[in-house]
């Protein structure tokens, strides 16, 4: 009897597929040699009942014996003289009458699905595109480890747990309850249906546009480019964009992916001759010639000068660089910004003609990005530590190296060994700070003990009370104090009941700084300070470059004196760094070589306190409501406490 056209297309159909097996070069991989290869014996399953399993993510069988007739593909790979063939072309007609609606019984292991009745349907399936498959799912817990992979997998399953979404993945910790914020929810939020479907069509047509421009090609998830895009732009602005806005703000945003392949994608400039090539003119070349085009550079302030000292030393950078540069630079200011106007302010200073912005401290980071990215030919640069950005530049500087000084300072001066420190954010450089103050507290005294108070806790006793009930009297407190504002409880101060006195403070010299900016952009240097599409640049410059200082009171003893700046030149020309050498925190060795020194990136990313350190890092939890933008954004993972 003469085979029917739709048999005849299924049968064509069915060798194409074989065809596309076959250039597969590999079968599927079967679930149990799996767990059998990674030694899991006591298997802990978990029923998660019918589920929209993605198909991309069907990437085997759950035993051997079924995995020999598929590639690895799941197309077929057996002649089409089979029963196997002919159970397939049956599936294939069936599919375009009526539709293949039985659900799939399959396993999930580490977010890949693995199946267990059904293969044939899911080949099928995935031959005609399809993009998920119904399949009644049983979980395979791991046990716990350490690996990476597998602490990315226990954050999913908590997600999952709340939203149900089983589609997207990261590459790096954390991303799974980021998300979870990012679109809105508490972290122990459950999503209802409509949160479901509408998260649903946001990453759909993400991931349907950014495969479009290529994302497939880069080493990143499309979950990784997904959460970078609505950390910028907001979940729900995502929604309101049209197809060609989307399109559009991908193609501008693209470098900032290409730097998420990168597991070490910030360049860090540790002093203004690194990473900068020798302009090489004539001495009258090397003057500014009048004919210079003007700079306009504005400064974006959190805050006021009047309502913070940040924001004043900024502003006394930004005065350095009027009475610097005279005619020459134009310098203009603007305050207060907020997460909901300062997109507005950055427009307003572009607007305004300045072709330089400083925006001045890390909550600004993402409405200075946001400016960037939609105006390119303006320079902008953020006062934050440890970003990675293509389209704009960050500044922090080494104020560890300060705090050694002062730390060494009241080691000296403290009769019972006993010195606290009144730290605020839990950030990126602050538990540096806080350990170089210990460490240097230890060296001039072996008995001296740091007791850390966090100033941005909430409720609990207040730093004051702590150290005056515990008898200690040498304070390093805030560095800076608003002008104007009546107290000495700031810097390393001695804290006596009828009138505490200042011993040393450390100095911000934003001005040095900003100087230094202007001309790298006047002679040139400033474009070779790139260092490429794989890397974002943070200059981190400390004494060296006179970026950073300690101011020492008449009240300090001569050779106190003297050990302050013996200290500080052995720092400046390279030759000691307060990170070398043996290092002990709260639970134990950091490193024991002698002659290794940190590096910057580890300082920078310290999540420890030293042993002399009575304390702990609190959780973003801990802190008051206020504390909280900043942290979210340059906040350090605290695994010690």
């Amino acid at each position: 009897m003469p085979m029917n056209t739709t048999t005849s297309e299924a049968l064509a159909d069915y060798e194409k597929a074989v065809r596309m097996g076959k250039r597969s070069g590999k079968t599927l991989p079967a679930l149990d040699d799996l767990l059998k290869e990674k030694n899991i014996t006591a298997i802990k399953e978990i029923p998660l009942g019918l589920v929209q399993i993605p198909a991309n993510q069907i990437v085997g069988t759950k035993t051997a014996g079924r995995s020999s007739a598929f590639g690895e593909n799941f197309m077929p790979v057996l002649k089409e003289n089979t029963e196997f063939a002919a159970k397939w072309v049956e599936l294939y007609k069936a599919h375009l009458t009526e539709g293949i609606r039985d659900p799939i019984k399959a396993y999930e292991y580490m977010n890949k699905f693995y199946v267990e009745e059904g293969n044939k349907r899911v080949s099928v399936l995935k031959f005609f595109g399809a993009v998920s498959i119904p399949g009644n799912v049983i979980r395979i817990v791991p046990p716990r480890t350490d690996e990476k992979e597998n602490r990315i997998y226990y954050e999913f399953m908590d997600f999952y747990s709340l939203s149900g979404v089983n589609y997207i993945w990261f590459s790096q910790e954390g991303c799974f309850p980021k998300l979870q914020r990012l679109v809105g929810k508490r972290p122990d939020e459950v999503w209802s249906d409509d949160d479901k479907l509408n998260f649903s069509s946001a990453y759909t047509r993400f991931e349907a546009e950014f495969k479009a421009q290529g994302g497939e090609r880069l080493p990143i998830t499309t979950g990784d480019a997904f959460l970078y895009f609505i950390g910028l732009y907001d979940y729900n602005m995502l929604d309101e964009m049209t197809s060609a806005e989307l399109k559009e703000q991908l193609a501008k945003t693209w470098p900032e992916f290409q730097l998420l392949t990168s597991d070490d994608s910030v360049a860090l400039q540790m002093d203004p001759s690194d990473g900068t090539r020798e302009v090489k003119k004539n001495i009258f070349a090397r003057l500014i010639p009048l004919s210079t085009p003007k700079l306009k550079a504005a400064f974006i302030h959190e805050k006021s000068a009047e309502t913070s000292a940040w924001t004043y030393a900024h502003e006394l950078g930004r005065m350095h660089l009027q009475q610097t540069f005279d005619d020459q630079v134009i310098t203009s200011c603007y305050d207060n910004a907020t997460e909901e106007n300062a997109d507005q302010l950055l427009e307003q200073a572009i607007g305004n003609g300045n072709n330089l912005i400083f925006t001045t401290s890390p909550p600004l980071l993402k409405a200075s990005l946001k400016a960037a990215i939609d105006h390119p030919d303006v320079k902008i640069l953020n006062c934050s530590l440890n970003t990675s950005h293509r389209y704009i530049r960050t500044y922090y500087a080494r104020m560890y190296e300060a705090k050694f000084l002062m730390g060494a300072i009241a080691g000296a001066m403290s009769e019972n060994g006993k010195i606290g420190y009144i730290a605020d954010y839990p950030i990126y450089g602050m538990m540096a700070n806080i350990n170089a103050f210990a460490l240097g507290a230890k060296m001039v005294n072996a008995r001296a003990r740091i007791y850390l108070r966090w100033s941005t806790l909430k409720g609990g006793e207040r730093p004051e009370e702590f150290f005056a009930a515990n008898d200690v009297r040498y304070i390093s407190g805030q560095d800076m104090i608003v002008p104007g504002e009546a107290s000495r409880h700031f810097g390393l101060y001695r804290s006596d009941a009828w009138d505490p006195f200042n011993l040393a403070m450390p100095i911000w010299h934003w001005g040095k700084f900003y100087e230094l900016m202007i001309r790298s952009i006047m002679n040139g240097s400033w474009k070779h300070d790139d260092v490429g599409a794989t890397k974002g640049l943070n200059y981190w410059w400390g004494m060296s470059a006179g970026i950073i200082d300690v101011i020492c009171s008449g009240n300090l003893p001569i050779g106190t004196v003297r050990l302050v700046d013996l200290l500080k030149s052995t720092i400046c020309n390279g030759d000691f760094n307060p990170f070398s050498g043996a290092l002990y925190s709260q639970k134990g060795a950091v490193q024991q070589d002698t002659d290794r020194v940190l590096t910057p990136e580890e300082i920078i990313t310290m999540d420890w306190l030293a042993e002399n350190v009575d304390g702990f890092i609190p959780t973003i939890d801990q802190l008051i409501d206020a504390a909280r933008p900043v942290v979210l954004l340059q906040g350090v993972d605290s695994p010690e406490t």
